[in-house]
């Protein structure tokens, strides 16, 4: 009853490639009439994000309903750019009745719940839930280890390894704010592996509650997804963080640049070469538009790891200049000339 009458807000966690834009895509295509605003976090210097939710033409998905922050971490601009994007969506003449959050891979979640206890918005708006997207094929493969003290104790036999995990310390950061913890892609999983991943997650997870749901393509009902009643801002303390002593995150670890290209007669052809690119550069995720010639869609590529995904998404429109780009995420110190040139290989 604390929170009658304020606008609930969910945020989704989870690292590049989980699925947190299938799964908001889905969500707002099945919101019934609900007004879901969504504000997404885009790492990167192409909102590719926001350009496959506003094309896939979902009935009732205004273009102002969806707001991109591109300029960093949500988490290190909230002063800046978060909060008067809440303000200016909660001012409005119809506000909406849910606002979703996707915050980047990079994000630590809880400096953005601790944002709603802020005067402007604590009155008006509450976190209805944090919900953490976990790869379940990453996770088996070993990504992002759970038991961080024998990792640990292996880097520090190995002098050769450095001491310091910014992925895996992301990784916990995400689960132990989560209200809902979302298991996706099971369906490359065996049942042995899906139980030992859900067991290794649940040993990580610092609150009993917090459900764990195992899916695939990200699909998920919006009754299990909206609706936690978490008020998540009034129970900080429950979510431990390694911040909590104040210091900063660092995100020198990471870096991204687009490629641009020429229009591409052969999708298959290109996703060929940036498999190879990913094994070969130790690239996190490569994702964006391509034009391809004789057809009228506009064409999406989407890759986490060695696995991608390619479809028509929606027509170009006749005043848009067609293009090709791709945004290339990875750890710092990828080589850009080598790998903008292995994708513009002919």
């Amino acid at each position: 009853m604390a929170q009658l009458g304020k606008i609930p807000a969910t945020v989704i966690t989870g690292f590049l490639g989980a699925g947190k834009t299938t799964m908001i895509r889905n969500m707002l295509e099945n919101a019934n009439g609900r007004r879901i605003a969504l504000i997404i976090n885009e790492f990167g210097d192409l909102g590719v994000d926001r350009g496959i939710i506003n094309g896939c033409g979902i009935e009732g998905c205004a273009e102002d309903d969806v707001v991109e922050l591109a300029n960093g971490c949500i988490c290190c601009t909230v002063a800046d750019d978060f909060l008067p994007t809440i303000r200016g969506l909660i001012d409005r003449d119809t506000p909406p009745d849910h606002i979703v959050i996707e915050t980047s891979g990079l994000a630590l979640p809880k400096p953005l719940v601790k944002a709603f206890n802020w005067p402007e918005v604590r009155s008006r708006v509450t976190v209805d839930g944090v919900v953490a997207v976990l790869d379940g094929a990453a996770l088996r493969d070993g990504l992002f280890a759970h038991d961080h003290h024998a990792v640990q104790a292996q880097r520090e036999a190995d002098e050769n390894l450095d001491h310091e995990s910014p992925l895996e310390e992301l990784f916990e950061e995400q689960l132990h704010c989560a209200d809902m913890v979302v298991l996706n892609k099971t369906d490359l999983l065996t049942d042995e592996e899906r139980t030992k991943v859900e067991a290794d997650i649940r040993a990580e997870l610092k609150k009993p509650s917090v459900k764990i749901i195992a899916t695939e393509h990200s699909r998920v009902e919006n009754a299990i997804l909206l609706g936690l009643g978490a008020a998540a801002e009034d129970d900080l303390d429950s979510r431990p963080s390694h911040h909590d002593d104040g210091h900063e995150h660092d995100h020198d670890d990471f870096e991204s640049f687009v490629v641009s290209l020429d229009a591409v007669n052969d999708p298959a052809a290109l996703e060929k070469r940036l498999i190879d690119i990913v094994r070969q550069y130790d690239v996190l995720r490569i994702k964006g538009f391509l034009d391809v010639p004789g057809k009228p869609m506009r064409h999406v590529v989407q890759g986490v790891g060695e696995r991608f995904q390619r479809y028509f998404d929606r027509p170009w429109a006749d005043t848009e200049n067609r293009r090709s780009e791709l945004v290339v995420i990875g750890l710092h110190g990828l080589d850009r000339a080598a790998i903008e040139a292995a994708i513009k290989a002919a």
